[in-house]
């Protein structure tokens, strides 16, 4: 007589039962840990980019025109990545008119839309 050797079907669907719950356990605290690393990852980019236009305000007497004047002044190396939205072009400089009618950005906010897991808006940060 021939034994055959392998799994049978209850075998493995009791194992892929196993292996499904192991996952709905540990799936939603990966993507929590994931949310929370890109928030940080927010915060810190806006706080370069506030730290950059303090700078150019402390070395030039005024703001400037555009975040690009940052990096063409070399204040940064490049305008830093939104963590929540992917993009490098969805920030949102708050601007304001100095005397003479020139228009500079002072502040910068996240463009990215939703709030973050403590309920605050990204475009309040």
């Amino acid at each position: 007589m021939q034994r055959r050797f392998g799994f049978t079907l209850i075998e493995l669907l009791v194992v892929m039962a196993i292996v499904s719950a192991l996952l709905g356990i540990v799936a939603p605290r990966y993507m929590h840990k994931v949310a929370v690393a890109r928030e940080a990852a927010l915060k810190e980019n806006l706080s370069a980019l506030r730290i950059g236009l303090d700078q150019y305000y402390s070395d030039r007497g005024t703001y400037p025109e555009a975040l690009g004047d940052l990096v063409a002044r070399r204040y940064l190396r490049a305008v830093p990545l939104d963590p929540v939205t992917e993009r490098r072009d969805t920030w949102v400089p708050a601007i304001r008119e100095e005397e003479g009618g020139r228009k500079v950005v002072h502040d910068v906010r996240s463009g990215a839309a939703g709030n973050a897991t403590d309920g605050t808006p990204f475009a309040a940060w």
